[in-house]
């Protein structure tokens, strides 16, 4: 007789829920599926060869130590050039100030570890990074959620709320904020909007984490100051990592803090992993000493600003009216709002028997009921061609959805439908 051995799992594992993007990305081993759904980068971008050489070289070199154990705070030389790279940036840090992780992902569960307790605030985007909400929410946090618009968060809403939430005996703890091309809407805090943030955290005695996967990544208009440049309390703890710009695979990542908070992290990761990917960290470091970095960064902007392009147009071709999105200037994602009443949901029902994947807008909420009818879509890790194709087969499921939803008790215009099929009609934000 089996034994039910769930009943052992703790009150915390038994809240757990699988991510989303990760049951989606299954969907890539199918064949003919085009996934718009992950933040896969491409691997086009990939420098293989480059990456090749300087394994060898690091290997001959210095094999013995590249294969050992490293101290948790990451290696050193590492830490020096992502440093050196932060102050050109206008941020005031030495090597101390910097940790290295096991990808960006791993601060959001060390945060949690060090500064969360069960009932905490966490104040976040409406929507967010959705992993941010199931990380956070394993320490058993509660999450205030502010809207945005084209600027990113709503400040306005956000003051408001504050106002309010300072009354609390347990008010907010962390502000987390991701400033450049949100995951998943593609918006960007302006920096009026980044001092008033660090402005409001030594008001209102909260922390920032400001997590910034895509900064690197603008393809239309001026670089904007990392809201930690304006931060002259230790209040903004920064994250960033190098699976946008060099290859997710070395899972390896920073973070930037003040020395005491840091200390602290450091000890919660030594529970965690001991050290980041020794081998990872070293090519990582002599990839950047060597020069490749800022070339490499030129040349992923060159083929994800031409998919990017080609997404927008695939919008506007394919799309009818009603149906709106952002237009970013940078990143990976394009956010899609539906129809009022369209739920994502089973309109990724009906895309999966057209052999298209894209994520659904409830999985970046963190209240369940918010989100039915937007959707992210992915323009990085497909070809141009399945791009173009991918938003052929969604727009005719959209279409196709748009129409069953007329009322079926009068007579509709029948040339409003046929402009709808072929979507002649369109709508845009």
């Amino acid at each position: 007789m089996a034994n039910n051995l769930t009943r052992h799992f703790s009150e915390r594992a038994k809240e757990m829920r699988a991510s989303e993007v990760r049951e989606l990305l299954k969907l890539l081993q199918v064949p003919d599926m085009i996934s718009f759904a992950g933040g896969f980068p491409n691997p086009e971008t990939f420098p293989v060869e480059i990456v090749r050489e300087i394994a060898n070289d690091v290997l001959k070199k210095d094999g013995a130590q590249a294969l050992q154990y490293g101290i948790t705070e990451g290696y050193a030389p590492l830490r020096e050039s992502v440093a050196e790279r932060m102050h050109k940036k206008g941020m005031d840090v030495t090597k101390d100030n910097i940790l290295i992780v096991s990808g960006s992902q791993q601060v959001i569960d060390l945060t949690g570890k060090c500064f969360i307790d069960p009932k905490d605030t966490i104040v976040i985007t409406a929507p967010t990074y959705l992993t941010a909400l199931t990380g956070w929410a394993l320490f058993q946090a509660t999450f205030e959620s502010i809207p945005i618009d084209e600027n990113n968060m709503r400040m306005d809403l956000f003051e408001e709320r504050m106002k309010r939430l300072a009354k609390r005996v347990n008010p907010p703890e962390i502000v987390y904020a991701l400033p450049n091309f949100q995951n998943p809407a593609g918006v960007t805090m302006p920096e009026k909007n980044r001092r008033k943030l660090v402005d409001m955290a030594s008001e209102y005695d909260f922390l920032i984490i400001e997590d910034d996967p895509y900064g690197e990544l603008r393809y239309r208009g001026e670089n904007i100051p990392p809201i930690k440049k304006f931060d002259d309390e230790g209040r903004v703890m920064y994250m960033s990592t190098f699976s946008k710009i060099l290859a997710p695979g070395f899972r390896v990542g920073w973070l930037v803090a003040d020395e005491d908070i840091l200390k602290k992290v450091v000890i919660a990761k030594q529970s965690a992993d001991v050290c980041t990917n020794v081998l990872g960290q070293r090519i990582a470091h002599e990839y950047m000493v060597r020069g490749y970095m800022d070339p490499q960064i030129e040349k992923i902007k060159m083929i994800y600003s031409r998919k990017m392009d080609l997404m927008l147009k695939g919008m506007d071709e394919f799309m009818p009216k009603g149906i709106k999105w952002m237009k970013p200037e940078g990143g990976m994602f394009l956010w899609v709002t539906l129809p009022e009443g369209m739920d994502s949901a089973e309109l990724l029902k009906k895309a999966l028997k057209k052999r298209v994947a894209f994520v659904t807008g409830k999985a970046f909420f963190a209240d369940p009921k918010d989100g039915a009818n937007a959707l992210r879509l992915n323009f990085t890790h497909p070809s141009d061609e399945l791009i173009t194709e991918g938003l052929r087969r969604l727009g005719s499921v959209v279409n196709q959805e748009i129409v069953s939803r007329w009322d079926k008790s009068t007579e509709p215009d029948e040339r409003r439908i046929e402009e709808v099929v072929k979507g002649t009609s369109v709508g845009r934000s």
